[in-house]
């Protein structure tokens, strides 16, 4: 016997909905509390599946199933106590899920577009289900938010990013910015959340933390945003956190792999997408020490000589540690906002030191660099020592970023592009997962003169990360509900290869580290870093 799918098993029950809804009108009306549990219970667990199928269509109008979810939620309130209703939208969430990757594997939106009019038409010829008090209020509209809810109006849901705008980062903040604006962009057009569209805000900090407290002011202030999304830079993070907990604002997907917003437990308004420098570099080193079979003393990291700089080499420090190797690693330096590479490649090659220091000799059993900076300046070093060491292993970390990492290095020369490493926090650009082509598709509709990068793919995904948290949040919208949304979201998948998870005690929603290389035209392939 063929397998029947999910999706088929609806078709088998084409009017379940309808009698379904009809005996809810009744037994709500007349039943014991125990029975309008059990029936919503049942209702619950069908309807969120259709919810979810139309949610995971992107030419469904998403008011029409939030209209639907609004008076299936009424009900659930007004038909069980609080211990009932947590149960039950516990329930509702995992059926929505459940719905959700069930239209995305078998892909039939127009079946779950006629399972979403056969309940709009029921609520229309029934009056839709109904707890004890006036009938009317089955047909009452979606509540909007209350006027004290910064940046939520009835028509927009306004975010802000404070990022490098100018100055040698600015594509990191241009592109992580043109990420969340396609997600934006995509959501809009098929109605936003609930009617409202998604706005996003940027203020310029030129990457400088100086300049960081001003532009989150300006952005909280005067621009009266709702929340925080896809901010760049450690220091940054630094400066810009304690503003955003100070006013409880949600602190979303920024731009950091670093421990400052990963406290153990949890910050309540911290979320993260991507994965830690933790486990990039741990992911690096076990190739370096491992695959590759070399020892500490050959491993050199290079970072910023800064606070930051000297975490990113406590954390290489204890991946050495914590492979079992024995041996001390060695540190190059360049100084923050800056391309002036000169001092690491005197360190690494021979010259003055900046403190006037001479070493000539340099250093010879360096056989590795791990690279942990910006794009520019991650070029420059690599420019600077790739001809006196052309066997050197180069391995960047993703905060690079990859696509702009690569343009400035074929630039230079094929010879400085090939074999280079760069560790991953999404897919590559040039694969083929369901992620990728959604998030190209999106981006040649909305900024068809925009080139994909792994960067404004970053912001992609976790702005769709946010969205799909709005889109399961009880109205009225605020950021205590949004976050309790987060944090019940168990396996969302984006088609990266890997499932997403939040909880009170895990907001980081992704460890996948990706391995890649790039060749000497700049193309990226896939590298096995275990």
């Amino acid at each position: 016997m063929s397998r029947i799918t999910q999706m088929q098993r609806f078709r088998l029950r084409p009017c379940w909905a309808a009698a379904l809804f009809v005996a809810l009108s009744a037994s709500v009306a007349t039943a014991a509390p125990a029975d309008n549990v059990n029936v919503v219970r049942d209702l619950v667990g069908r309807v969120g599946q259709v919810l979810g199928s139309a949610f995971a269509c992107p030419d469904i109008s998403q008011s029409r199933v939030r209209s639907v979810e609004a008076k299936l939620r009424m009900v659930i309130g007004q038909s069980s106590t609080d211990a009932e209703r947590a149960e039950l939208s516990r329930l509702f969430d995992s059926s929505v899920n459940r719905g959700s990757n069930a239209i995305k594997a078998e892909g039939d939106c127009p079946q779950a577009d006629q399972q979403l009019a056969e309940l709009e038409k029921t609520f229309a010829e029934e009056g839709g289900p109904t707890a004890p008090g006036p009938s009317a209020a089955a047909a009452a509209p979606i509540p909007k938010p209350p006027a004290a809810v910064q940046g939520v109006t009835d028509n927009e849901i306004r975010f802000g990013i404070v990022a490098p705008f100018s100055g040698a980062s600015m594509a990191i903040g241009r592109q992580l910015k043109l990420g969340i604006e396609t997600a934006f962009s995509r959501i809009n057009e098929i109605g936003g959340i609930d009617g409202r569209m998604l706005r996003l805000v940027a203020a310029d900090d030129e990457s400088n933390p100086a300049r960081t407290l001003n532009a989150m002011k300006l952005l909280y202030d005067k621009e009266k945003v709702f929340a925080f999304i896809g901010n760049a830079g450690t220091p940054n993070a630094a400066v810009a956190l304690p503003y955003a907990l100070e006013r409880r604002a949600l602190f979303f997907g920024a731009f950091t792999g670093s421990r400052l917003v990963r406290n153990d437990p949890p910050d309540r308004y911290v979320f993260n997408y991507r994965v830690s420098y933790a486990e990039e570099i741990r992911a690096v080193m076990q190739y370096l020490l491992k695959l590759r079979r070399l020892q500490p003393k050959q491993i050199a990291v290079f970072s910023a000589q800064d606070a930051y700089g000297d975490d990113s080499f406590a954390l290489a420090t204890k991946a050495v540690r914590t492979l079992g190797a024995q041996g001390s690693l060695v540190r190059l330096s360049y100084s923050r906002n800056t391309l002036d590479v000169s001092q690491a490649v005197n360190q690494l090659n021979g010259g003055p030191t900046h403190s006037g220091e001479s070493n000539k000799s340099g250093l010879p059993n360096v056989k590795a660099v791990i690279i942990i900076a910006p794009y520019r300046i991650a070029a420059k070093f690599i420019e600077a020592t790739r001809d006196l060491r052309p066997e050197m292993i180069y391995a960047s970390l993703s905060l690079a970023g990859s696509t702009e990492l690569a343009d400035e290095l074929v630039l230079l020369g094929p010879r400085f592009a090939d074999g280079i490493i760069v560790t991953q926090a999404v897919p590559p650009v040039s694969g083929f997962s369901s992620v990728v082509l959604d998030y190209k598709k999106a981006l040649a509709k909305y900024f068809p003169s925009e080139k994909p990068s792994n960067l404004s793919l970053e912001g992609f995904i976790s702005a769709n990360i946010l969205i799909q948290a709005l889109r399961q949040t009880e109205p009225p919208l605020d950021t205590e509900k949004l976050v309790d949304a987060l944090e019940s979201m168990r396996g969302v998948d984006l088609g990266l290869g890997t499932e997403l998870n939040f909880g009170r005690n895990e907001h980081q929603a992704s460890h996948k580290v990706w391995g890649t290389t790039l060749d000497q035209q700049g193309k990226y392939g896939s590298l096995d870093l275990q």
